[in-house]
């Protein structure tokens, strides 16, 4: 009889050690299993063989007909549990699947060779493109900075060509799923089946399927996906893209809260990769980070494509309601531009980061407000469903035809959303075939299954929130309408600046690429903002410039390390008090840390329960740690916290 430490895939088990288990036949490290947890069985990863244990112990049930998990997977994987001080069971169900079939593997096919695939690119080489070429030359991180349209995608691709003849496999991620369907086609269109995309949008049997091609194959491929394709099988990874790497999407908003591009570095590391930041706008902290470390970062700032297409761009205040005699949303300069767009068959884009169709219902007689029963929170109108929803705990209602206080029927919609433009445009255009793309979109008509029809010209307006927002190449687009460009800016965080010129400046990129002469216009309450002016301009220089010295000011990252401690109570009474009770007990603990005090969350109410928070800071990542050493049960916690809110 042999003995096994097993990391066990359960979120029940919040252990942060291996198990010892029983075996009769010998396991090499990575092998995965089946074995028994309290009374249920599920999968297990093997990390060593080891002495007979002096307490009792169960016998794993099977061990799966598949090739074991790449050691780089288990090194980072240990990493992982440490860096951020999550409980293995949780870890563990990053890399495997819940379910394993080894018999899908029949379905797995792979090309056997790698076509050239230069001669099939539409365009030549830029010097810009071939001068970061040339510089990516040995493992290490680079920041590529590159404005939207120069074309970091087709470095990518020349990046992945170069690893897979040195046979070596490359792992690339995007933010969003939908934008998983523009990068595989153009991957596939240069290698073929040996392009795998991993994304939760696949059937579970695909995933299954896509996950055990990862596992077995043995020659190099290219894996495409969002943040939790970082936990592929993959073994021998040569190139590491992370594009539009300022991305909140990477950020894991549940346990373990990782950071993909921080897990990406650590996993550089274990397999002495080249690792790529793309984006036009990168992150403040992996800027300020990849200079203090002497990082190369790689600046493109030419277009791609040559052609004479123009760009114009026209700032409407929303204060002067001249501009809007036709739509309280859209301004007569965005409404001409939409209709020139669809009478010369082109297309346009209308961006407004919110939901719904109206963020606030209110009775106008006496004031009284649709808030959720369980969160306290103003609850979204949704027209096409009829149907009053909360955006934080899913509770939905229908509206009252009058107000449940007064009686009166002067119920009114405040705050529009996406679908209230889409309303808008429909009743304006409508001959005009006009697409949503939000978190509220059906399955089926969601970004990455309407990517070719949209490409195909068969949309003609697209309505949507940051989603269409990031990364898409949109050759028909000539018009792009931002409803409203201030809306995260007033966001009580330390990131709302660097988010709206983020979104602002990604945004204004879908235009302008080279394609067709194309006109913005911004709609705004501020038109003489800098931050404004800056992303109009593509001046990240001046951007960062200010931001920095404010986050230095201040102490945010990237000059602290950040952890925000969170409880909820069922009384505000009590969540205050348990707040405040171990703020006291941090400052008193002899940690180098500085303890803000404690305050109520951004949402205060969630589900029933009152959330308050202490955010805590240090220079020393490890006195975090420490902190954690001390959290009483019943409090959550996120290291190195995307926001505050």
């Amino acid at each position: 009889m042999q003995y096994y430490e097993v990391w066990v895939r359960s979120d029940k088990y919040r252990g942060k050690e291996a198990l010892t288990y029983r075996y009769e036949g010998t396991l090499g490290a990575g092998q995965i299993v089946q074995l028994p947890l309290r009374s249920e069985q599920v999968l297990g990863v093997v990390v060593r063989q080891s002495a007979k244990p002096a307490f009792a112990t169960k016998t794993i049930t099977a061990a799966l007909d598949v090739p074991p998990l790449p050691l780089a997977s288990i090194k980072l994987a240990h990493w992982l549990q440490q860096f951020y001080a999550s409980p293995i069971g949780v870890v563990i169900g990053l890399f495997i699947p819940s379910k394993i079939h080894p018999a899908y593997s029949h379905d797995i096919s792979v090309a056997s060779d790698i076509e050239d695939h230069s001669q099939d690119q539409p365009l030549a080489l830029t010097a810009e493109q071939q001068m970061v070429l040339g510089r990516i030359n040995r493992a290490d991180t680079y920041v590529l900075h590159g404005r939207t349209g120069s074309g970091k995608t087709r470095v990518y691709i020349e990046l992945a060509h170069k690893s897979l003849i040195n046979n070596k496999s490359v792992l690339i991620l995007c933010p969003e799923i939908g934008l998983s369907s523009q990068l595989a086609l153009q991957f596939k269109a240069a290698f073929g089946n040996r392009v795998v995309v991993l994304h939760s949008q696949l059937t579970a049997k695909e995933r299954e399927i896509a996950w055990l091609t990862v596992l077995t194959t043995i020659q190099p491929i290219v894996v495409i996906g969002p943040r939790s394709a970082l936990f592929s099988p993959l073994r021998n990874i040569g190139t590491i893209i992370v594009d539009e790497a300022h991305d909140q999407a990477y950020k894991q908003e549940q346990p373990p809260y990782y950071q993909a591009t921080r897990v990406a570095s650590q996993l550089r590391q274990i397999g002495n990769s080249i690792l790529v930041l793309g984006s036009a706008t990168p992150s403040v902290t992996d800027y300020y980070m990849a200079r203090t470390k002497a990082k190369p970062i790689l600046r493109m700032s030419e277009l791609a494509r040559k052609d004479p297409a123009k760009r114009t761009v026209a700032i409407v205040d929303l204060k002067d309601r001249r501009e809007f005699p036709r739509s309280q949303r859209l301004s007569t300069t965005l409404l001409v531009s939409v209709s020139t767009s669809l009478k010369h068959h082109e297309q346009a884009l209308l961006y407004l980061n919110r939901r719904g169709t109206a963020r606030v219902t209110l009775c106008n007689a006496c004031g009284w407000q649709a808030l959720c029963p369980n969160c306290d929170l103003p609850l979204a109108y949704h027209g096409d469903a009829f149907t009053l929803r909360c955006h934080t705990c899913g509770y939905h209602t229908q509206p009252p035809f009058s107000c449940p206080v007064c009686g009166n029927q002067a119920i009114a919609l405040k705050s529009f959303g996406t679908k209230a433009i889409v309303e808008e445009a429909q009743r304006i255009f409508p001959e005009a075939r006009i697409m949503r793309f939000d978190t509220d979109t059906a399955k089926d008509e969601r970004l990455e299954q309407q990517y070719e029809q949209i490409i195909n010209g068969n949309v003609d307006i697209l309505v949507g929130t940051q989603m269409l927002a990031k990364g898409l190449d949109l050759p028909r687009l000539s018009t792009l309408g931002v409803i409203m460009a201030d809306s995260s800016l007033y966001l009580p965080d330390y990131t709302a600046t660097e988010r709206t010129y983020q979104l602002l400046t990604q945004v204004i990129g879908r235009v302008g690429r080279g394609h067709l002469n194309s006109r913005v216009i911004v709609q705004t309450y501020y038109p003489e903002s800098p931050l404004l002016q800056a992303a109009l301009d593509d001046d990240w220089g001046r951007f960062y410039g200010g931001e920095i010295a404010e986050r230095q000011q201040y102490q945010f990252p990237p000059f602290s390390y950040l952890l925000k401690l969170s409880c909820r109570r069922g009384t505000q009474v009590s969540a205050e008090k348990a707040a405040k009770k171990f703020a006291q007990q941090l400052k008193g603990a002899g940690l180098r840390i500085e303890v803000e005090e404690p305050a109520p969350a951004f949402h205060e109410r969630i589900s029933g329960q009152y959330q308050w928070q202490v955010v805590v800071k240090t220079k020393d990542r490890g006195e975090l740690l420490k902190a954690l050493g001390l959290l009483p049960n019943g409090w959550s916690y996120d290291l190195d916290p995307a926001d505050l809110l």
